[in-house]
C-alpha cells in the first residue's frame, strides 16, 4: 500500500492529479491520510504539537501495516514530510520505503522560511493566519497559483480550510522552532530508515537549499530525484513525471 501525507496550508486534494497518473500506470493501492486540522477533524483536546502529529501518523501507519500484512510505502510533502520523518525516526520498521520532499528541514543549518517565521511570532502569526483564511476562493487560487498550485486544486483546498486549520498552523510551527527540526534530523539519521527517495523540486523556495536535501539523503543512503521546472506543489504541476519517479522507486523496493 502507498500512503500519501500532505502538509500546510493544504488538504489531500493536492494528491489528486498524481494519484490519477499512478492509476493510469496500474498503481491503484493508494490512499491519503489527512493530518488533523488540515482537511480532517481535530480530536478533542488536540494541541497540534509536532509530537502529536507524529503520534497520530505512527498510529495510522501501524494500523495500516497490520491490515495490509506488512510495512507500507509512505510519501510525504511539506509538513506531511516532516511527520513522515518523525515516524521514521521513531519506528522505521513500520515502513517498507519512503519518499518525501523538504528533507532540508532535517539539516542542522535549516532556517525556517519567511512565512513560517511569521507564524512563529505572536501577534504577527495570528494576523497572517486571519488574512489567509479570509481570502475568497478566487484570490486564494490566484495567490497559490503564483506559487505553483494549480487552480482546480487550490479551489478545492480553499473550501476545506477553517479556523481549526489556523489554530493548528500556529501551534505546529511554534512547537517546531529550531532546534526542534535539527534534533529530529539527528534522530532520523540514527534510526537508519529504510529505502528512501528525496524529492527536490527545482523551484521550491520553502524547503531550503538543494544541497541540504542532498546532504540528508546521503547521510541515510536515500536516492534523489530532481524535478525540473516545478515548485513546492510539484505533484500538481507535473504529476506525470512525479508518478514515473515514484513507480520506479517502488519497483526497486517492492
Amino acid at each position: 500500500m502507498k500512503v500519501f501525507v500532505h502538509g500546510n496550508p493544504e488538504t489531500d486534494d493536492i494528491w489528486g492529479p498524481l494519484r490519477d497518473e499512478l492509476s493510469h500506470r496500474g498503481v491503484n493501492d493508494t490512499m491519503c491520510l489527512s493530518p488533523p486540522g488540515f482537511g480532517a477533524a481535530v480530536p478533542s483536546g488536540w494541541r497540534a504539537t509536532r509530537r502529536e502529529y507524529v503520534g497520530w501518523l505512527t498510529a495510522e501507519v501501524r494500523r495500516l501495516a497490520a491490515d495490509s500484512g506488512g510495512p507500507i510505502h509512505l510519501v510525504g510533502h511539506d509538513w506531511g514530510a516532516g511527520h513522515v520523518f518523525g515516524v521514521l525516526a521513531d519506528e522505521p520498521e513500520l515502513v517498507r520505503s519512503w519518499a518525501a520532499d523538504c528533507a532540508g528541514l532535517l539539516h542542522p543549518d535549516y532556517l525556517w522560511h519567511d512565512a513560517a517565521r511569521q507564524w512563529q511570532t505572536p501577534g504577527e502569526g495570528e494576523a497572517a493566519v486571519e488574512g489567509l483564511l479570509s481570502l475568497d476562493a478566487d484570490t486564494f487560487a490566484a495567490v497559490f497559483g503564483m506559487l505553483g498550485m494549480t487552480d482546480p486544486v487550490a479551489r478545492r483546498v480553499h473550501s476545506r480550510l477553517d479556523a481549526e486549520t489556523g489554530r493548528c498552523i500556529l501551534s505546529l510551527y511554534r512547537d517546531a522552532t529550531q532546534p526542534a527540526m535539527s534534533e529530529v534530523g539527528l534522530s532520523f539519521m540514527r534510526a537508519a530508515p529504510p529505502h528512501g527517495l528525496v524529492v527536490i523540486a527545482e523551484n521550491d523556495t520553502y524547503a531550503g537549499p538543494h544541497g541540504t536535501h542532498r546532504s540528508v539523503a546521503q547521510a541515510v543512503g536515500a536516492d534523489v530525484v530532481e524535478l525540473a521546472g516545478v515548485g513546492h506543489w510539484w505533484m500538481t504541476e507535473n504529476p506525470s513525471t512525479a508518478a514515473d519517479a515514484l513507480v520506479e522507486h517502488w519497483r526497486r523496493h517492492a
